[in-house]
């Protein structure tokens, strides 16, 4: 599993967009497989869930994006990437989780 947070001065539709239009199109197999959006008063939560297939390590891995701005703050971005082992019992192979998330790491 690797993971990103950040906070980040932008627009959250504006952000959302780019990351959404960056990874689907940073990858042929990408794919955003399902979203979440709430909003309660002036605050507005976006999840969304991308997947991917890893030619690395030969399997497909996921990346769950959560997006949290309320009012006119700063947007809070967590990214965690998860599903690139082989193993049973223990995580071996985590490149293609960590070239997924260094994908949206371009994006920003």
């Amino acid at each position: 599993m690797a993971k990103l947070e950040r906070v980040i001065n932008e627009d959250i539709d504006h952000l959302l967009s780019r990351i959404e239009q960056g990874i689907l199109d940073g990858s042929i197999s990408a794919s955003l497989e399902d979203s979440s959006d709430y909003t309660v008063g002036d605050a507005r939560c976006c999840h969304r869930v991308f997947e991917r297939y890893s030619m690395i390590g030969e399997n497909r891995v996921s990346m769950s994006i959560m997006l949290f701005q309320s009012g006119d703050s700063p947007v809070y971005l967590s990214a965690i990437t998860s599903g690139g082992s082989q193993a049973v019992l223990f995580k071996i192979n985590t490149w293609g989780e960590e070239a997924f998330l260094k994908k949206l790491i371009e994006i920003l």
